[in-house]
């Protein structure tokens, strides 16, 4: 017991002079261990309280602006990293730390990183462009490199996707703006939508017209201008080939795909009330062959 107390005694001996240990001495100002253990803990402090104050100021202030939730967004992240900034060069003012220190640090920092460190900028600043230009936004339904899915966050080094099985991907921000990237509600969240139905050779073309347009225009979610189009596609090797276009205001990829199946599943209602066949694939056989064929019935 004597020997644990001497040993916590001679640390605690060493600690003043651990704490008041020189690091280094920039333009007469001597920074030491102590210093830089603080500067360290307000700043990590201060970083959570910057990303709490911020999200205070977006729930308070601006939602009562009349302004879009991705545009709302975006203030709030600039104002998270106005506050950071804010927030450093107080704390090293408050401690008289010149930034000239963190100048060599930054240097050393930067030869030990290399270029493991391009990736990381490159996608930081890309996030910036990406706020500030907005060609992508929290709540757009995307579509980039076989992606598809709506936007949730757009952070420092990447942007958080949620695909329609309700699983969220991680995506580079340099990637929205190195690959071409479709977004379905830039401008607006009216996206043109498509059925493709192919009915048997025989039936009533202009009947098949009238029931598509029919199925479509009575969803609730379809639009009535621009008005439904439907188009006698081709003549198929098995059936006669429509394609009926529509607009729809939609709020995500799931409810885009469920307004598609309901117009599914009402075209197929309305074919059998109508008796238009939907076609499936048939193949004629003709076997060429210079003797009868031979057919034998056996039971088991």
């Amino acid at each position: 017991m004597e020997l644990f107390w001497s040993v916590v005694q001679s640390v605690l001996a060493w600690f003043p002079k651990l704490w008041d240990l020189e690091i280094v001495q920039q333009q007469g100002h001597p920074i030491t261990l102590g210093q830089l253990v603080i500067v360290l803990f307000l700043l990590v402090v201060g970083y959570f309280l910057s990303k709490k104050l911020s999200r205070l100021i977006g729930k308070r202030i601006l939602t009562r602006l009349d302004i879009e939730e991705s545009l709302r967004y975006t203030f709030q992240t600039v104002i998270f990293y106005v506050l950071l900034v804010i927030l450093t060069l107080f704390v090293l003012g408050l401690l008289n730390v010149p930034l000239t220190v963190f100048t060599v640090l930054g240097s050393t920092f930067a030869i030990g990183v290399g270029f493991g460190a391009q990736k990381i900028i490159n996608n930081f600043i890309s996030g910036l462009i990406i706020m500030v230009e907005r060609p992508v936004r929290v709540g757009d339904i995307i579509e980039v490199d076989g992606l598809k899915g709506t936007v949730e966050h757009i952070g420092a080094r990447a942007t958080r996707v949620k695909s329609l099985d309700n699983t969220h991907i991680v995506v580079p921000n340099s990637s929205f703006l190195e690959n071409n990237v479709l977004n379905w509600t830039l401008s607006d969240d009216v996206v043109r939508s498509k059925i493709v139905v192919g009915i048997a050779y025989g039936s009533d073309t202009r009947v098949a017209e009238a029931l598509l347009k029919k199925a479509i225009s009575e969803h609730e979610r379809v639009l009535k201008y621009p008005e439904v189009q439907v188009l006698f596609s081709e003549f198929g090797d098995n059936a006669l080939n429509f394609i009926a276009y529509f607009w729809s205001r939609v709020p995500n990829v799931g409810a885009l795909m469920q307004v598609e199946s309901d117009i599914r599943f009402r075209v197929d209602e309305l074919f059998r009330e109508s008796e238009v066949v939907i076609a499936f694939p048939q193949r004629d056989v003709h076997i060429d062959s210079l003797s009868p064929i031979q057919v034998e019935l056996k039971k088991d």
